[in-house]
């Protein structure tokens, strides 16, 4: 082994503890470099793939009712390469061990199996046989949640008559990634299923021999998906067309899409940071071991050393705990890829999420880690090479200082002697202060940014399912009915109160823009459905006019007192021109609102509703459900407090991993900088100190004087880093953020106090490893080393 290997390998060791400091930050960056890039890799392909294997449509449309000749004219439309239409009900479930109705989709499938579009992977079990109607294909979400197995039968009301399905396979859809009731965003996949089932016995049930009313199609390359759409409508608005939309409109879809993005946005916020503090610690570490070494430095160099050698050899101090990072970063990375990988399988319902770890992520980090190795390094290494032998023999020319602030008559007899050292010693030094304030703050921004998440989404839930739903049940028909149906609700022993809404599919035009948006027809604005906002204010509906969600208004370009084109989609299919009452910021979806005797007028259409909010009764609820699940024209219902309960259990297994994940990273990240610190600041005034102590300071006012400068530092760091925090969060929201939902910008008391605790945490554990070197001191061999 070379000499300068010999002592690079002696240093190293020698300050073992500040350099697996700088590599375990280093590993930190890194390994959520590696993990996020590897898992949005692996979301995007496998989506990918699971769309390519089984044929996700393109293009989607619903209607009443169309005729099955109609396909030839959609097969000769210019871009379309494949087309298949389906029969698609939503139907209530009685499920066994389930007292409360379930909601179920039924789709259609063909009497035989063959390849069609929006395809079936069946997990276990086996296809419907031929001649056997009751046979369907249960979803493995609303099975497993259910406890259901092969050959259990579940009941459905399907066209107001009782039927009993027997479940023969296990599937999975890539039409229902993200499996949700229709018009929820929250997933309850023990009150909701995807059931597929033949399409001669679909068609039975429902009178729907010789039509469909759901359409989907795939594109040709280079079709214009805008003009396809175009041509549908066109096509099939008397049969009762809700309008045709494109897969980025497609609810699972765009869901999927939208965390693949936000799993992007992690990819470099946090691994900059990380490496930016080892950039830093490895700068003071390098510039204080060259300080230090001066007399080698020369030695080197005199007996024949190259500046090349020279510098290399220091470069080497950067390398080799950066190395090692590296390396433990892309173990830990994948480590935490594979496990991200299986939260997010408890969240998407994929036929297999697979892992990808490639060899760019190895590359990537590698880079990384070298470019943060050289940029540490290289002011270090500048002035080691710079350093002419003769020069380098001798010390330092010494610092001129000035008085400080607290070196006047008029503090010193007020101040004690260790408060004013450290004091002096920070304003002798304010950039490296400063920058280390900054370094800790960072430690505290993660750990603010880390738990937003979970503090927005508690907020929404908050203002869902406290504020805005106060309902127990929701009732939807699967037609429209006139309003006398209140009376047969009443009617039922248990209802207390009921409320009902209308909605309208209608397409709302305004300039250049338009959208597909179903209007929502409400009697009150302060019932059992409130309208507010996501700062909790209450609105209340405009006299005329559309009050429209802030994030639609955006889409549509509009404000209030704009005037839009509302082309309504079913009925009479009028087209009339309607005023913007109003703009409220709800959190979820978009929406638009309108007194439900106002669009009853602009629809020409009066006294029908589409669905009832109902408070219940809970000491009668077992037999209120058990009419609902044989009810005639119930076509799903949905309960409050089921939602709430199942998306927070899903919300807790992200939450919790998150939560270590960030608080343990953080912590190293402070660990590092707050250690570092005051190792360096022992090395560089250990004569200082021991001159203190030969003059009768006690050990106690030594470790004050220099562990109370790393103490003010992390002080002013928490302030510091809860406004980077608050920065970081904002970005977080606007990132994550998209049209499904809003991340609102929120913080709990519990999240400040949280990042405080641990901070402190950390800070006290650097300053007792410190104090007990400090302890160790040895007074006599420092006072006689030279400066």
């Amino acid at each position: 082994m070379k000499q300068l290997n010999r002592k690079l390998l002696r240093e190293l060791l020698r300050m073992k503890s500040q350099m697996l400091a700088v590599a375990a930050v280093v590993a930190c960056g890194i390994s959520v470099f590696v993990s996020m890039s590897s898992v949005e890799y692996s979301l995007r392909e496998t989506k990918v793939r699971y769309y390519s294997d089984y044929r996700f449509a393109d293009v989607f449309m619903q209607a009443k009712r169309a005729p099955e000749v109609m396909l030839e004219n959609v097969r000769d439309i210019r871009g379309v390469a494949a087309v298949r239409s389906r029969i698609v009900a939503d139907v209530t479930l009685d499920v066994p061990g389930l007292n409360e109705p379930a909601s179920g989709r039924l789709v259609s499938m063909p009497d035989r199996k063959r390849p069609v579009l929006n395809d079936v992977f069946l997990r276990e079990g086996r296809y419907m046989e031929a001649g056997h109607p009751e046979e369907v294909i249960a979803s493995e979400t609303f099975m497993e949640a259910n406890g259901l197995q092969i050959g259990d039968r579940v009941g459905a009301v399907i066209n107001g008559r009782w039927k009993e399905l027997v479940i023969v396979g296990k599937g999975l859809s890539p039409e229902y990634i993200y499996e949700v009731q229709p018009g929820a965003f929250f997933p309850d996949n023990r009150r909701f299923g995807v059931f597929w089932m033949s399409r001669d016995a679909l068609e039975a049930a429902l009178d729907m021999t010789g039509a469909f009313n759901d359409l989907s199609l795939t594109l040709a390359h280079g079709a214009s998906e805008k003009d396809v759409i175009q041509r549908l409508d066109d096509m099939f608005s008397r049969y009762g067309s809700l309008g045709a939309y494109g897969r980025s409109e497609q609810l699972s879809d765009r869901f999927i899409s939208d965390e693949i993005k936000q799993v992007g946005m992690q990819i470099t916020v946090l691994p900059t940071i990380f490496l930016a503090v080892a950039v830093f610690l490895l700068n003071i570490v390098l510039k204080r071991l060259v300080s230090t070494q001066r007399d080698q430095i020369a030695v080197m160099k005199a007996v024949g050393y190259t500046n090349e050698e020279v510098g290399l050899h220091y470069l080497g101090f950067a390398m080799v705990p950066v190395g090692i990072g590296a390396v433990a970063g892309t173990a830990l990375g994948v480590w935490l890829g594979l496990g991200l990988t299986k939260v997010y399988e408890g969240f998407y319902n994929f036929a297999e999420l697979i892992y990808y770890f490639r060899f760019e992520e190895v590359a990537l980090s590698v880079l990384l880690s070298a470019g943060a190795a050289l940029v540490g390094a290289l002011s270090a290494v500048s002035q080691a090479v710079s350093l002419p032998p003769a020069e380098a023999m001798r010390p330092e020319a010494p610092v001129v200082y000035k008085p400080g602030v607290l070196d006047r008559k008029e503090f010193q007899k007020k101040i004690p002697v260790s408060v004013r050292i450290i004091v002096r010693n920070l304003e002798r030094r304010i950039w490296k202060a400063a920058i280390s304030v900054l370094m800790i703050a960072f430690a505290v921004a993660i750990l603010i940014a880390g738990r937003y998440g979970y503090d927005a989404v508690n907020h929404i839930m908050l203002v869902e399912f406290n504020e805005k739903h106060r309902e127990d049940l929701t009732v939807i028909f699967n037609e429209s009915r006139p309003y006398s149906v209140q009376y047969d609700l009443a009617s039922l022993d248990g209802v207390l109160e009921q409320e009902f809404y209308r909605e309208e599919p209608a397409r709302l035009v305004y300039e250049h823009r338009s959208r597909r948006q179903s209007i929502t027809g409400l009697k009150t604005s302060n019932g059992l459905k409130r309208l507010v906002d996501a700062q909790k204010r209450q609105f209340q509906l405009p006299e005329s006019g559309l009050l429209v969600t802030s994030t639609l208004a955006d889409v549509l370009g509009i404000s209030p007192g704009d005037t839009l084109t509302v082309e309504f989609l079913q009925g009479k299919r009028r087209t009339v021109r309607v005023p913007v009452g109003g703009v409220i910021d709800e959190l979820l979806g978009l929406s638009a609102y309108m007194r439900i005797e106002e669009l009853d007028r602009l629809t020409e259409e009066r006294g029908i509703v589409s669905a009832a909010y109902l408070k219940i009764d809970e000491a009668k609820s077992e037999k209120l459900f058990a009419d609902f699940k044989e009810m005639p024209g119930v076509a799903g219902t949905s309960m409050l407090k089921a939602m709430l309960e199942s998306f927070e259990e899903l919300i807790a297994q992200s939450t919790t991993a998150s939560t270590v994940i960030f608080t343990t990273f953080a912590s190293i990240l402070a660990f590092a900088v707050v250690y570092n610190g005051a190792r360096i600041s022992l090395s560089e005034r250990a004569r200082e100190l021991s001159s203190l102590r030969v003059l009768g300071l006690t050990r106690h006012e030594i470790a004050v004087i220099l562990l109370g400068e790393q103490a003010i530092l992390t002080i002013i760091a928490i302030p510091v880093g809860f406004l980077i925090g608050i920065g970081l969060s904002v970005l977080l929201a606007l990132g994550l953020s998209s049209e499904l939902y809003r991340m609102p910008v929120v913080f709990s008391n519990f999240n400040f106090i949280f990042a405080l605790i641990v901070i402190v945490v950390v800070a006290v554990f650097s300053g007792l490893m410190v104090n007990f070197r400090l302890n160790r001191l040895d007074l006599i061999a420092v006072l006689k080393t030279r400066e």
